[in-house]
């Protein structure tokens, strides 16, 4: 999975403190991250001409072609630490049990809880 932005290094920066994985390659318009197991890794890509996603969005607005899914233990505390991190909550909240989050480059991203 490759998310563009116009500033990867500060993407790549939010999700590695917001996942704590680490980086696997670090150049100047491509990161990548990797979780603690080795799977299926995050890269971050320059793109200069990048337009955010409208959430949701409307006739005629740039709209997400891909969002992440983040399993949470407690969703309340993980709100408050992507927050820390640079996220905003999403005005629009289509689910009691999710919330979506929008990253400092403007990706949509779901943080949720499973039921226990």
């Amino acid at each position: 999975m490759v998310l563009d932005s116009a500033d990867p290094r500060g993407l790549a920066d939010f999700y590695q403190r917001l996942l704590g994985w680490q980086r696997r390659s670090d150049e100047p318009d491509w990161i990548t991250l990797i979780p603690p197991d080795g799977g299926i890794g995050l890269s971050f890509q320059g793109e200069p001409h990048h337009v955010p996603p409208v959430w949701p969005a409307n006739d005629g607005d740039p709209r997400m072609q891909v969002h992440l899914d983040v399993e949470v233990r407690d969703l309340a505390e993980a709100v408050a630490w992507a927050q820390e991190q640079g996220a905003t909550v999403a005005a629009f909240q289509p689910q009691e049990d999710v919330r979506v989050m929008i990253d400092p480059a403007g990706h949509p991203f779901c943080l949720w809880q499973p039921e226990s």
